[in-house]
């Protein structure tokens, strides 16, 4: 027989409550327990969010002036969501389309583009709110390293509000899109719990960074690294495995678009993914060497050093510090990495390639910084380092030192300039002048910074021809079967200057053509030219004998008794200076009564054209009444575009674009 001996159940004590549990229904809400938690972190973060913030809205209109890069790039956004098409030509997989896609997105819920004349502003802000999530994702990464959280701030705040960066961040680049997607890689990377998940997020969020800027494919060695050596051992094979097939199948929806299109391989009469690659990579023009002053990547480069030289140096040699440094290794390397690559023979130079490298050196400066303290700190406190990181701390810190002391009055200045000065003011003021002047079934060839402005203003779509597809576009070209010749005007920009003087069609449109208004200086200026069609040499003889012609009949009108000029304007008349519109009707006004005029003022922007304003006042004889009633009752050819009383004066305006063979030659 078995006994089975049955043991008395301990006594129930009555519970106790802790001391620091909550009283009843006051207990902690989840979103109070998450500050509790993270309000150290917030305290260092908001503020340089704040500043990163301001710092890149102010003036973000003014400063810097708009470029056809990202000009482009808002005129497609522009084009997904007001056309319903990919871009406003022909795509031809020049670049993956995801970044201007989210541009769209962000115009669209937000309304971006009805809140802004200038349509590029409209993308700016996307670009804003995109650099504004890419520092907090600096701020991020560099926790995620095992920086202290003032080093993290550091790194945000550079990363925030370096010249270089400001500059490059206020700009429509796609690389400020894919920027925070591949920061948001290297965080998942860098996840320990439900790593598998991190893993997969960090294959999405790289794929998307790729599929916004292709360049950033460069990194995908070093999220590989990071990914490795941070991997569980036992689960690495398989975590890594499904990173990997996920980041295919992202790739591979790229390629789906341009099979579905009909698009990826070559074929007469349209564009394909294997030509825009090869572009790319191998046919696209080299950017020549840094030694040569007259090449691209000096060009590009030396922009780069203007803005901010000390972060360049600080960065370089942060990269090489961080070598030594086991949690900031990878990038490390990779920033080695992306620096060499820019110096390989035969390669192009993109302008906004420095996007990509700024996040990593701004966090390599703050780690190495934060290490060389924490040595510091470790030897005060009496633990054990070497003799060699005692000393490389301490050299560190000094040099830190020096690059601060020389930073706070370069940041002054640069910044100073991005916040008080107006570089765009030459763009507006001659998109002004072509929306006041030009008519609207004109066709012009312009700069696409200006593009959906000018559609917006009226002018028609196929009518609005960037310059860079006037040679390049199939679409383009039959539209226009003689090139130039079948456009009115030039915008002409500095983008217009240099990038297309490589289009025999853009050349010859400069050279056959005459300035009508001109606004701002050197790099910065704006011109509208009048295209001849005749081309450049008849150009000149037509205009040369329409300032004979205006000559001899100003010279007339000079002599009539009726009409009382100073000497300047006298010049003026004898120059040929004045619209044949003005010659023509003033002498008509001095034949009913005397009149007199005042001195010549050249319209904004036209100091160097033909002076279409004057300001007359009776002579005696007629009343200012009467003088008005004169003009305003001119055919439709000598009619003034406007008649405005100021005093007992009358200012009197013409059209921008007087018609031709109003005096014999």
């Amino acid at each position: 027989m078995t006994a089975t001996i049955e043991r008395p159940a301990a006594p129930v004590r009555p519970a106790v409550p802790r001391v620091h549990d909550p009283a009843p229904g006051r207990g902690r809400t989840p979103v109070g327990e998450w500050f509790r938690r993270h309000g150290r972190s917030l305290a260092w973060l908001l503020p340089v969010l704040a500043i990163a913030a301001t710092v890149q809205a102010w003036n973000m209109a003014g400063s810097p002036q708009r470029i056809d890069d990202e000009g482009t790039y808002t005129a497609q956004a522009w084009a997904v969501q007001h056309l319903g098409e990919l871009t406003h030509y022909t795509y031809w997989y020049d670049h993956p389309p995801v970044g201007w896609l989210q541009i769209a997105a962000y115009t669209s819920l937000t309304g971006a583009f009805s809140r802004y004349d200038i349509a590029v502003l409209a993308a700016r802000e996307a670009v804003l709110a995109f650099t504004l999530v890419a520092v907090v994702l600096v701020w991020l990464l560099g926790r995620k390293l095992g920086l202290s959280r003032p080093a993290a701030a550091v790194a945000a705040l550079v990363f925030a509000v370096s010249p270089l960066a400001l500059q490059f961040h206020r700009t429509v680049y796609l690389d400020n899109i894919a920027t925070p997607w591949l920061l948001a890689a290297f965080v998942f990377a860098l996840s320990r719990r439900y790593q598998l998940a991190g893993y997969a997020a960090a294959s999405l969020t790289f794929g998307i960074a790729v599929l916004s800027k292709e360049t950033y494919l460069l990194a995908l060695p070093f999220l590989a690294w990071t990914m490795w050596r941070g991997a569980d051992r036992s689960t690495r094979r398989y975590t890594l495995s499904i990173a990997a097939s996920l980041l295919v199948l992202v790739g591979l929806g790229y390629v789906a678009l341009a099979a579905v299109k009909g698009e990826l391989l070559p074929g007469a009469g349209r564009v394909s993914l294997l030509e825009g690659v090869q572009f790319q990579l191998a046919t696209r023009e080299a950017s020549g060497s840094v030694f040569d002053t007259g090449s691209l990547f000096f060009a590009t480069v030396s922009q780069w050093w203007q803005l901010d030289p000390v972060l360049i140096v600080l960065g370089v040699v942060a990269a090489v510090v961080g070598l030594f440094l086991r949690r900031v290794r990878p990038i490390a390397v990779m920033l080695v990495f992306l620096v060499a690559f820019m110096f390989r023979p035969g390669g192009y130079l993109p302008v906004p390639y420095v996007i990509m490298l700024l996040p990593f050196a701004a966090l390599l400066v703050a780690a190495a910084t934060d290490a060389a303290v924490r040595a510091v700190r470790a030897r005060r406190a009496g633990r054990a380092s070497t003799v060699a990181a005692r000393t490389g701390a301490v050299a560190w810190l000094a040099v830190t030192a020096v690059a601060v002391i020389a930073v706070v009055p370069l940041w002054a200045v640069q910044l100073r300039g991005f916040v008080d000065a107006d570089l765009d003011a030459p763009m507006r003021n001659a998109e002004t002048w072509v929306e006041q002047n030009v008519p609207t079934d004109s066709r012009l060839l312009v700069d696409d910074a200006v593009w959906v402005d000018l559609v917006n203003a009226g002018f028609a779509r196929e009518n609005v021809i960037w310059f860079y597809k006037i040679d390049t576009d199939g679409a383009v070209q039959a539209q226009s079967p003689n090139g130039w010749r079948d456009s009115d005007y030039l915008f002409e920009t500095e983008s217009v200057r240099t990038s297309g003087l490589a289009s025999a069609d853009v050349r010859q449109a400069l050279e056959s053509s005459t300035v009508v208004a001109s606004f701002g200086e050197g790099d910065q200026q704006v011109a509208v030219r009048r295209i001849d069609r005749d081309g450049a040499a008849e150009a000149q003889r037509t205009a040369d004998e329409a300032a004979a012609a205006r000559s001899r009949a100003g010279s007339e009108l000079a002599q009539n008794p009726g009409l009382q000029v100073s000497s300047t304007f006298d010049q003026a008349l004898t120059d040929g200076r004045l619209d044949p519109r003005a010659v023509i009707v003033l002498g008509q006004l001095a034949a009913i009564a005397p009149v007199s005029v005042a001195d010549p003022e050249g319209l904004p922007g036209e100091q160097e054209s033909l002076f279409r304003q004057f300001v007359v006042t009776p002579g005696g004889g007629e009343s200012l009444a009467d003088l008005r009633a004169t003009l305003e009752g001119l055919g439709d050819v000598y009619a003034p575009q406007s008649v405005e009383q100021e005093g007992d004066a009358l200012r009197v305006t013409f059209s921008a674009v007087p018609p031709e063979g109003l005096l014999a030659p």
